[in-house]
Parts: structure tokens; sequence; C-alpha cells
């Protein structure tokens, strides 16, 4: 239980076409040997960046979910990247957390990324979801939600204990942040800055999952997927090329640190509000 295995999908998409990309995943994932817990891909693994989802969304019961259910279940991992979802006669950015199970969670991107019209088609989430894997808590978010710290800052929280007697130390409510992401190498230094800047100011592991390639705007894509360690170190870095990698990171690390430096216990207390409330 104090390790975790995360394995890391920096592919190049095939544009706006799901069956091609779902072939090329699949044999992907089912070539590796190697034990995997945990499997991200990209933001949009399916389409790519596409700004047509009346075309392309599908429902919760259509075939990347269920694509999503086999491949959890044939290799005994949780997947999770992001799909075009529709729902309610809404459609979403939504990453899916699919367990081996067949259950799943979600996350509906809540910030859309407006300089190239998601806000014109897609609606944004109201809600974090951080999710529990053998005592690993993962807060999972998709590619422009990195440029915003307030929602991805830690808050610290008493767990909880049956015995009123023993006096409990507030925890952080998660270890590893999750990113997925379409996000184009002209702003590259932006992506590998904000992702270490993350991690260190939450005091967490970061996994940033970038595609690779050109799209169909012609926007080329440099991967610099990465994994970055609570002290801001790099345990990861891939430029340009697809890869598929398997890190194992080590809850002792983490511990370690936020035992020795507890900078987090000195943060400002404060809630986030559903914007909505005030529309």
């Amino acid at each position: 239980m104090s390790s975790l295995t995360i394995t890391t999908v920096q592919t190049a998409l095939h544009w706006e076409d799901r069956e091609a990309n779902l072939a090329m995943l699949e044999k992907k994932i089912s070539a590796v040997t190697d034990r995997m817990e945990i499997v991200v891909l990209p933001e949009m693994f399916s389409t790519g960046f596409t700004m047509q989802p009346e075309r392309l969304a599908e429902p919760m019961d259509g075939p990347t979910v269920r694509w999503m259910k086999k491949m959890a279940a044939a290799k005994r991992i949780i997947l999770t990247g992001s799909v075009v979802i529709e729902e309610g006669g809404n459609y979403y950015n939504r990453l899916l957390w699919v367990l081996p199970n067949g259950q799943l969670g979600h996350y509906d991107k809540r910030h859309r990324f407006a300089f190239a019209g998601e806000d014109k088609h897609y609606s944004h989430g109201h809600r974090r979801l951080i999710a529990s894997v053998n005592g690993w808590k993962i807060n999972l978010q998709v590619c422009y939600d990195l440029r915003f710290p307030v929602w991805a800052r830690q808050q610290m929280y008493l767990s909880e204990v049956n015995q009123p007697d023993i006096q409990v130390q507030p925890e952080p409510e998660y270890d590893i942040l999750i990113n997925v992401a379409n996000w184009p190498e002209r702003r590259s230094h932006a992506w590998k800055t904000l992702l270490t800047a993350r991690a260190i100011e939450n005091q967490c592991f970061v996994v940033g999952v970038n595609r690779v390639g050109k799209d169909g705007n012609d926007i080329y894509h440099s991967g610099d997927s990465m994994v970055i360690d609570p002290m801001g170190e790099t345990l990861y870095h891939k430029s340009h090329d697809e890869e598929l990698n398997t890190i194992t990171l080590q809850k002792s690390i983490l511990n370690d640190i936020r035992s020795k430096l507890p900078f987090l216990k000195d943060g400002d207390h404060f809630s986030i509000h559903n914007a909505d409330e005030h529309e």
C-alpha cells in the first residue's frame, strides 16, 4: 500500500477518428507486460481537441466508455483520460476514472479554454474529483485547469477517528495531481513550469500527460509529459516522441517531505464557491 504504479501514455492522435484512436491505444496498452495500476491517457484521447461536440460527442454508455471498461477489466487497471460526452443536452470535456470492476467516476473540466472557443461548445464542471487508490488520494484535472492554482490548492482536513481522546493532525486532501492535456508546443515552457509549481506549492506528486504531433488545426504538440516529486524535482520527462512509461511512486518519500517541511499547515484557509450561484 506504500507505493503506486502509474503508466503515462504519450501518443499522437488521429484527428476526430474514434475508431482509429481506440484501436491504436488498445494495441499500445495490450503490449505492456509490466505491472500497471493506473494508466493515464491524454485529453480527448479518442478525438483530439475538437470543437465539434455536436458531431462527435457520445453518451456515457457510448463506444469510448465501453472500450475503457473493457480495457480496464482485461488489464486489471484503472484507466483515465478525457472524452467528449453529451449529457442532459450539454457537452462536456469529461475526464473518466474507470475501475477494473466497471465502476467509474468523472470530472468535468472546470476551466474551458476560451482562446480556442471551448467555452462556446462545452459546459463547465462544478466540482473537483479526488479519487482514492490503495491509501493514495488523487486530484484529477484537465489541461487548462493547470493555469488556475486556487482550483488545485491543497486544503488541510481532519481525518475521521472514532476515539475522541486521540488528537488528530490535519492532513492534505490529496497526494497526487494528475493533469491530462492537449497542450501546444508553443506554450510548452508554461506547461512545464506550471506542473512544477503545482507540485511544490501543494507538496504532492504531479503527473502531466500530453499528446504529441499535429492536430487537425495544424497545431503541433511536443508532449513533454512529466512526473514531478513534491520538491519540484523531475522524475520523468519526455518530449516529442510517443512513449508509454511506467513509474512507481513511493508514499514514504511524500510523507518524509511533508514531515520535515510542514509548509501546508501555514497556508490560508479558504473555500471555493460555485460560480453558478452568482449567475
